[in-house]
């Protein structure tokens, strides 16, 4: 939703600095009644492409275990076929997610494209229809770190948004409670650019569905801003997030040639402009709790309050239980793929007063929300 990377790290000298005045402009949209702790309710907990610490990411097996691992929500990336239709990838670019490298009646579609102004060589979703694309199978993204991960390739398609939608749907009856949806519309300028527009395609599929209202368990996510406004103008009613990013600028922003920064964009007047459009931001986790200089887990910073005191609930991403991604006081023993000490870690998160989290282990996040919600207020950083 990026190891919920921003895509343009570096590029943030190419946007024109403009005041943030005036550049949200329409009016708030109420937030709908299931809007994280900024309403009172207990976190929440998203699952990360579903259960993409257990399984190949954005596949229904991973959607699946998330939900039944106890995630309140399911995160889908969207992306779009040459056919029209949304389907659930990280990136349009398939190589390192599916088979494709394999399938020598594609060899002649790899390319080299410019995504986002940087050159990316692969396959592309925009290159495939529906049908074409079902002939192909997920793969584990990170082999090296979830090698457990790798039993399961080859075993699932490319799933549709409508897909992973019914079988919401399904889960939610069958575990007798509403399975949220927490979609990202990915590279929307990029998909704009080629004629393919995301926005409308994704209103209708949740109109279909009749997730298209103000309590609906769905937000819809972008580390774009025009993107999160035209679907306002086009009828979105759900909860918006902007996404955001530790480095850099949207890249809407950059293909304009002015705009804010993400650095712009968590200032008080910044978090002030969000919510003309939005209901929560998506931070990087370290934008909350940044790392100190030793690599250890440091101390929060105003972003939190800043955002609630504009009316904003806060998800950070990602939290990954492999000492890899954990800061270093958190870590266990010396192999980078081994577990370490992510329930601790998303506790000092929680108890740094975040509304919900994206986690690739949602059984993890389930845990520290039971530890945190015991003893809120106990120890702590």
């Amino acid at each position: 939703m990026p190891t919920r990377r921003h895509i343009l790290t570096g590029l943030t000298t190419a946007v024109v600095a403009v005041p943030l005045a005036g550049l949200f402009g329409g009016n708030a949209v109420a937030a709908p009644s299931d809007n994280g702790r900024a309403r009172g309710r207990s976190p929440i907990v998203i699952g990360h492409r579903g259960a993409s610490g257990y399984r190949p990411e954005h596949t229904l097996g991973s959607y699946e275990l998330a939900a039944r691992l106890g995630a309140d929500y399911l995160e889908p990336d969207l992306v779009i076929t040459k056919d029209g239709v949304a389907v659930c990838r990280h990136e349009p670019e398939i190589g390192g997610t599916t088979d494709v490298g394999q399938h020598p009646e594609f060899a002649a579609r790899k390319v080299t494209k410019q995504l986002d102004g940087a050159a990316v060589t692969g396959w592309f979703t925009e290159d495939f229809t529906l049908a074409e694309l079902k002939t192909l199978r997920a793969v584990e993204r990170l082999p090296q770190v979830r090698q457990h991960n790798t039993l399961f390739d080859g075993r699932y398609e490319i799933p549709t948004f409508q897909e992973m939608l019914d079988l919401r749907k399904r889960l939610s009856s069958e575990l007798g409670r509403e399975v949220g949806v927490y979609p990202e519309t990915k590279h929307p300028t990029y998909f704009q650019n080629l004629g393919m527009p995301l926005e409308q395609l994704l209103v209708d599929i949740l109109q279909r569905n009749g997730l298209n209202n103000p309590n609906a368990p769905v937000f819809v996510q972008s580390f774009e801003v025009t993107n999160l406004r035209q679907l306002r103008t086009l009828g979105l009613r759900t909860a918006a997030v902007q996404l955001l990013s530790t480095t850099g600028s949207p890249y809407d922003t950059v293909a304009a040639g002015h705009g804010p920064t993400y650095a712009d964009l968590t200032t008080p007047a910044g978090l002030r402009g969000i919510a003309a459009y939005a209901q929560g931001i998506g931070p990087d986790k370290l934008q909350v709790i940044p790392r100190a200089a030793d690599g250890t887990l440091g101390h929060p910073t105003a972003l939190v309050a800043d955002a609630h005191a504009a009316g904003l609930a806060v998800h950070p991403y990602t939290f990954r239980a492999e000492n890899t991604f954990l800061p270093v006081d958190y870590q266990r023993g010396t192999v980078p793929s081994d577990y370490g000490r992510a329930i601790d870690e998303q506790v000092s998160y929680l108890r740094a007063g975040i509304d919900g989290l994206f986690t690739d282990q949602a059984d993890i996040g389930v845990l520290a929300r039971a530890d945190f919600l015991a003893a809120p207020s106990a120890g702590g950083r």
